[in-house]
């Protein structure tokens, strides 16, 4: 039998990479150690801030470059067959350090994607980072998907950043009233659908019980991987 192994690129945030082994540890239908998904987790917490860089300048922009290649090869050189990346932010990167890299990147949006373009949802609300955002990654990939992404309100989108930043980030469950208010929003957008587009969302999904209005972008990838990965897929309803 061939020998997959997943390369996980990480720390961005360390908590978020925990959960994300853990969904893969769910989703896996293993009966022994043997039958589990053989994975390198390599968790580099000195990766700069991806949202700060994307709206910052090129040098910074190209610094985040330089080391999510970096941390790929490393990945591919210790024997890597694909390589999944728990941070949507960095996602905006990850086209060009696929190039940079033989095997292949495990792209979360566009798994999305197709995952909602599969189950019928036309107007997913995208709750995640300022930097996701604004470059439009999670919009750019809906709308080649034939689905219309919704942006939060300009004060909805402060309390998402706040739930990322001042809450799960700083080491805190998360605040449940402030996801209340930002879900009324995607509501009264008319939303069909709502996409956990932050693995620090993630993290607070995990601790706090949503609705299955939500999809979780980290929970798709985690299964594409133990797919990837050919280790039998234990079906989890992803919300």
């Amino acid at each position: 039998m061939a020998q997959y192994r997943l390369g996980v690129l990480g720390g961005m945030g360390p908590q978020a990479t925990n959960t994300f082994y853990q969904f893969i540890l769910d989703r896996t239908a293993a009966r022994s150690d043997q039958e589990h998904v053989n994975a390198l987790i390599l968790s580099d917490v000195d990766m700069p801030d991806r949202t700060a860089a994307i709206l910052g300048s090129e040098e910074e922009q190209e610094a985040v470059y330089r080391r999510l290649l970096a941390d790929a090869r490393l990945l591919e050189n210790a024997g890597c067959t694909c390589i999944a990346v728990p941070c949507n932010t960095s996602h905006f990167f990850l086209d060009r350090v696929q190039e940079g890299v033989r095997v292949p990147i495990l792209h979360m949006i566009r798994e999305t994607a197709r995952l909602l373009a599969a189950r019928g949802l036309r107007r997913p609300g995208i709750l995640a980072t300022d930097g996701t955002i604004r470059t439009g990654l999670y919009q750019k990939e809906f709308s080649a998907a034939g689905i219309q992404a919704v942006i939060p309100t300009p004060e909805a989108q402060g309390l998402v950043m706040s739930l990322i930043y001042d809450d799960v980030k700083a080491g805190r469950d998360g605040d449940p009233q402030k996801f209340a208010a930002i879900h009324e929003d995607l509501l009264s957008q008319g939303c069909d659908c709502g996409v956990l587009a932050c693995t620090e969302l993630s993290v607070f999904a995990d601790r706090h019980h949503l609705p299955p209005f939500y999809t979780d972008a980290m929970a798709v990838l985690a299964e594409r991987a133990v797919e990837a990965c050919h280790r039998p897929l234990r079906h989890i309803f992803i919300k």
